[in-house]
């Protein structure tokens, strides 16, 4: 992914944002190169960056974090232009930002797309409504997708009861009476998982709204030690279909959920037990499992990721194609490597 090639998207955001993590882990002498390619990438976006949906918001967060580190009133105006489109973006019945403009509709992918700008604008700005705005969408999203017997999120809810074809779902995803989609997909919680951990992290252990993103990771964890692949330490794609052969296990959600645990342990959120064997257990089985070599074995890049995916039934999860690489799995790896290191 070069920087000069940047296209605005959420894939490319999340490996942005991984850039930052290391740009910040690194000793002073080594963040230039990260520097760089951050700005690279914002300087050739920067004409056609909007964040007129939650996918095109996501690689704002860039935009926001060179506002703060290099001060420079051009990425600052760019970031605080970004949060006006934000601003026009569909709500659904519930206040939820819809995933898409065409339609109304939640999805948890959704929830870490604003994370990772809302939370950078906070750092930048000091300014409360970035925390509000975020707390009052996990809500709404919570709301609708949060299922209280699991605390597992299900993909998807449908606001005005229309199917919509945005040729990546499957046409009639929402059950007829709860509007709902059905299945656990695992990315989608780990986008939720990731998002809660970033935000407890950010905001001050005196901040009222803490407590409310403390809840829902809590809830949202307690059942995945028990449905983790004891022997490769992932979990599944659908991640309570452990039963189904159709079904397979999925790196980038077991990154994602490998991070959030191992953050959540460091700031003292989640208990060692049983977390930290569920985090030792992913950690181990990625390097053995979801590891491939590249470029003559020069290079390593995560593997059995599942593809772009949006909602569907049970059998268009199963059969959603597992690729190599991708900006959202090598993203989910850094993250989680770099969270783990820190033990």
């Amino acid at each position: 992914m070069p920087a000069n090639k940047y296209k605005w998207d959420w894939g490319q955001g999340t490996f942005l944002n991984s850039l930052i993590h290391l740009y910040q882990q690194k000793p002073s002498a080594e963040k230039e190169r990260y520097l760089t390619y951050i700005r690279t990438a914002m300087d050739v976006s920067y004409d056609v960056a909007n964040g007129k949906h939650p996918n095109a918001l996501a690689s704002g967060h860039a935009m926001a974090f060179l506002a703060r580190v290099s001060g420079e009133k051009k990425y600052r105006l760019k970031a605080d232009e970004l949060y006006q489109d934000y601003l026009k973006t569909p709500r659904t019945s519930n206040g939820g930002v819809s995933h898409r403009v065409e339609t109304e509709e939640l999805w948890d992918d959704t929830v870490y797309m604003l994370s990772m700008y809302m939370l950078e604008m906070y750092r930048l700005t000091k300014e409360e409504k970035y925390i509000d705005e975020l707390a009052f969408q996990v809500k709404a999203h919570s709301e609708k997708l949060a299922y209280w017997r699991t605390g597992l999120w299900v993909h998807g809810w449908d606001s005005d009861s229309l199917d919509y074809d945005d040729k990546c779902s499957i046409i009639g995803w929402a059950d007829p009476v709860t509007r709902k989609s059905k299945e656990y997909w695992g990315r989608a919680n780990g986008w939720i998982a990731m998002a809660m951990v970033d935000i407890i992290e950010t905001l001050p252990p005196s901040h009222p709204q803490r407590q409310l993103f403390i809840n829902e990771l809590n809830n949202l964890v307690r059942l995945l030690p028990v449905l983790q692949h004891k022997e490769t330490g992932h979990w599944f794609q659908l991640l309570d279909v452990t039963d189904n052969p159709a079904n397979f296990l999925e790196s980038s959600c077991t990154a994602m959920f490998g991070y959030a645990m191992s953050k959540g342990i460091r700031l003292g959120i989640l208990p060692r037990v049983p977390f930290q064997a569920s985090a030792d257990l992913a950690y181990q089985g990625i390097k053995k499992y979801s590891l491939a070599k590249v470029d003559g074995g020069a290079y390593l890049t995560p593997k059995n990721v599942s593809g772009g995916t949006c909602i569907g039934s049970r059998s268009y999860y199963f059969n959603r194609p597992q690729v190599t690489g991708t900006g959202f799995g090598i993203a989910s790896f850094i993250l989680f490597g770099l969270e783990y290191e820190k033990k």
